[in-house]
């Protein structure tokens, strides 16, 4: 619940800003599906090799696991500064994928596509656009 409230109160002060502040926008989403949770025994492993090191076992402690499950994305679009930014993520278990863009300074794009899991590891494929200015010629006639 203090999740969405805290969301409602995000969105609510970019809509303040935007108001006051001319034509900046930002915006975010979130969504977890998030599995129930279930128990977990941590640290529970023997101590000693049968040489009077006490009990001889560990119980350890009891924690909780959920399947983690979420997407979420937010932009960003800011003419006055310049700053203009995207990003969507979306995570099932232990695969997460994702993409994002930037628009860098000099009126390129940075993209780039993610993906990571146990197995292969984290991958990133980076591309960057170009936006070619054509300077204007004055012809004298």
């Amino acid at each position: 619940m203090i999740s969405k409230v805290l969301c409602i109160a995000a969105v609510v002060a970019v809509v303040v800003a935007t108001h006051e502040h001319g034509h900046a926008f930002s915006s975010q989403h979130i969504s977890r599906h998030d599995g129930p949770a279930h128990v977990v025994h941590v640290g529970g492993h023997e101590h000693g090799h049968g040489e009077g090191h006490g009990h001889g076992h560990d119980h350890g402690h009891v924690d909780y696991y959920a399947h983690p499950k979420y997407e979420f994305d937010y932009k960003v679009v800011d003419p006055h500064t310049g700053d203009k930014k995207s990003q969507h993520e979306y995570r099932d278990g232990d695969v997460v994928k994702g993409v994002y863009s930037l628009h860098e300074p000099d009126g390129s794009v940075r993209v780039v596509e993610y993906h990571g899991d146990k197995h292969s590891g984290f991958h990133a494929d980076v591309k960057h656009s170009t936006h070619h200015i054509v300077p204007e010629h004055h012809h004298h006639h």
